[in-house]
C-alpha cells in the first residue's frame, strides 16, 4: 500500500525522476517504487520531501520550500539533491522568485545534463517573465528532444521581431509537416506586423507567374487573400492551383471550406475525403475539418450518411474522431448513438480522459454497469489520481450489487477530492448506498448525514 501511495504522489505532483527510471518504466511497462530507484534515502529525506509535495499541492509554497531545505540536508546523493532542486525551482516560480528559480534549475542541469522536463520548466520561467530572448537558446536545446518546439521557436522569433528567421522556419515546417492553421496565423501576424500584406501578395503572384506549378506559393496566396477577407480571390486562386496541379492535396484544405460556404456539399465532401486520406495534412487540422463538417451536418441533417462514411474513413487513425461524432449525437440528445460512438473511440484511444469520462457517464445512464466497472478500473490504471473515476467505479459496482468493491473504490477516491463539494456529496451518497446494501445501517446513516452536511453550491 505504501509503494502504491508513493507512486500516486509522484504521478500526481509531477516531480523529477531520473532518466534511467523513466526508461525502465517504459521498457518494463510496470510500476515499481520510484523511491527505491533513487537509491538509499533517509527517513528524514523521504518525510520532508513528501511534506514539501503536500504543501505545494495546497499552494503553501513557503512551507514547501522550508521542507525542501530540510530534505536537501538529508540527501545522500547528487541525484537526490537534483530532485530537491527541481522542486525548489518550481516553488520559487510559483512565488515569482524568478532569480532563485533560475539558480535551482541551473543546479539540476549542471548535475543531470539537458533534461526535457527541466528545460521545459526553464522555458516556462523565462516566458512568464517575457524574457523571449533568453527563451530562444532554451527552446533550441529542447528541439532535439521534442521537435514540436520548432513552432515555439518560430513564435519566439516573431515576438523578438526576427521576422525573416520566423518566416524561414515556418516555411521549413510546412514542407515537413504540411499546412497548419497555427503557423498560417503566425505568418499572417508577421505580415501585419511588417505592414506589408500587399507587398507579400504581389511577391507571391509574381512567384506563381514564374512557376505556375509552385503549390506552396499558391497556398500562401490563398491564405493572404482569406486573411484580408477577399474570399472570392482566395477561391479563384484555389481553383487555379487545382487546375495547374491536379494532384495537390493541400489545396483541398481551402476548397472544402469555400464549397461549404457556397452550399455545395457534394464538392465539399469530395475535398474533405481527400484531406482525410492525405498524409500531408496533420491530424489536428483534420480534426478541425471534421468539426466544420459536423457543424454543417447539424444544420443539414440530410448529410448524416456522408458524415458516417467520413468518420469510418478517418477513424482508423484515432479515437478522437468518434469522440467528435459522439459529441455531435449528445448535443442532439441522441444518447444511444453517442454511447456507441464513444465506445468505439475509447477502444482506440484509451488515454483520452475526456472520451473515457463521457463513455462512462453514458454507460451508467444506460445501466451498463458491468462495462462501466471494467472500463473505469482500466481508466484508473492510467489516471490513478482522478477522483471522478473512483466515483464512477463505485456507482458501477453499486449497480452490480458489489458493495465491497464499491466501498473500496469510493473510500480511496475520497482522498483525491479537493474543493469540490458536489463531488464530495456524491461520494458520501454512494458510500451510504453501498453500506446500506451491505446491511451496515450504522455506517450507511453516518455517510448519509455527511452527504446532507455538505453545502453544495446552487
Amino acid at each position: 500500500m505504501k509503494q502504491k501511495f508513493i507512486y500516486i504522489l509522484l504521478i500526481f505532483f509531477g516531480i523529477l525522476l531520473p532518466k534511467q527510471l523513466c526508461a525502465q518504466e517504459i521498457k518494463n511497462d510496470s510500476i515499481q517504487n520510484p523511491m527505491d530507484q533513487l537509491g538509499d534515502v533517509t527517513d528524514a529525506f523521504q518525510e520532508n520531501f513528501f511534506e514539501a509535495l503536500k504543501q505545494k499541492a495546497i499552494e503553501n509554497y513557503e512551507l514547501a520550500l522550508a521542507a525542501l531545505n530540510k530534505a536537501e540536508k538529508a540527501a545522500k546523493s547528487e541525484e537526490n539533491k537534483a530532485v530537491v532542486y527541481f522542486e525548489m525551482g518550481k516553488n520559487h516560480t510559483y512565488l515569482k522568485q524568478y532569480a532563485k528559480a533560475e539558480e535551482n534549475f541551473n543546479k539540476v542541469l549542471k548535475s543531470q545534463g539537458d533534461r526535457l522536463d527541466v528545460l521545459e520548466q526553464f522555458y516556462e520561467l523565462y516566458y512568464q517573465q517575457r524574457e523571449y530572448e533568453k527563451s530562444i537558446p532554451m527552446v533550441q536545446k529542447l528541439i532535439p528532444l521534442d521537435e514540436d518546439y520548432k513552432e515555439d521557436l518560430a513564435n519566439l522569433y516573431t515576438l523578438t521581431k526576427q521576422y525573416d528567421k520566423a518566416l524561414e522556419l515556418l516555411d521549413e515546417l510546412d514542407q515537413v509537416w504540411g499546412e497548419s492553421d497555427i503557423r498560417n496565423a503566425l505568418r499572417a501576424q508577421i505580415y501585419r506586423a511588417t505592414g506589408n500584406t500587399e507587398g507579400a501578395i504581389e511577391n507571391l503572384e509574381q512567384k506563381i507567374d514564374n512557376n505556375p506549378k509552385n503549390e506552396k506559393e499558391y497556398l500562401n496566396l490563398i491564405f493572404l487573400y482569406s486573411d484580408q477577407g477577399n474570399k472570392e480571390k482566395a477561391f479563384e486562386t484555389a481553383k487555379n492551383l487545382l487546375k495547374n496541379n491536379p494532384k495537390s492535396q493541400l489545396v483541398h484544405l481551402a476548397l472544402y471550406k469555400f464549397y461549404l460556404d457556397e452550399g455545395n456539399a457534394p464538392e465539399s465532401i469530395k475535398s474533405m475525403k481527400i484531406v482525410f486520406a492525405s498524409e500531408e495534412v496533420d491530424k489536428e487540422t483534420k480534426y478541425k475539418v471534421l468539426g466544420d463538417f459536423i457543424q454543417f451536418v447539424n444544420e443539414n441533417p440530410e448529410y448524416e450518411t456522408e458524415l458516417a462514411e467520413i468518420v469510418n474513413q478517418f477513424s482508423v487513425e484515432n479515437g478522437r474522431v468518434y469522440e467528435k461524432l459522439g459529441d455531435y449525437y449528445a448535443a442532439k440528445n441522441r444518447n444511444e448513438d453517442a454511447l456507441k460512438a464513444y465506445e468505439k473511440g475509447i477502444i482506440q484511444d484509451p488515454d483520452n480522459y475526456n472520451l473515457l469520462k463521457n463513455t462512462l457517464l453514458f454507460q451508467l445512464e444506460f445501466k451498463k454497469y458491468e462495462a462501466a466497472a471494467k472500463l473505469s478500473a482500466k481508466g484508473l490504471e492510467i489516471f490513478p489520481a482522478q477522483a471522478l473515476l473512483y466515483l464512477l467505479n463505485g456507482v458501477a459496482n453499486n449497480g452490480l450489487e458489489k458493495s465491497d468493491a464499491a466501498i473500496e473504490s469510493l473510500e480511496t477516491g475520497l482522498d483525491f477530492v479537493f474543493e469540490n463539494p458536489k463531488m464530495e456529496h456524491d461520494f458520501y451518497e454512494q458510500l451510504s448506498l453501498a453500506f446500506s446494501k451491505k446491511g451496515d445501517t450504522k455506517k450507511a446513516n453516518m455517510y448519509s448525514e455527511k452527504a446532507i452536511a455538505v453545502k453544495v453550491p446552487n
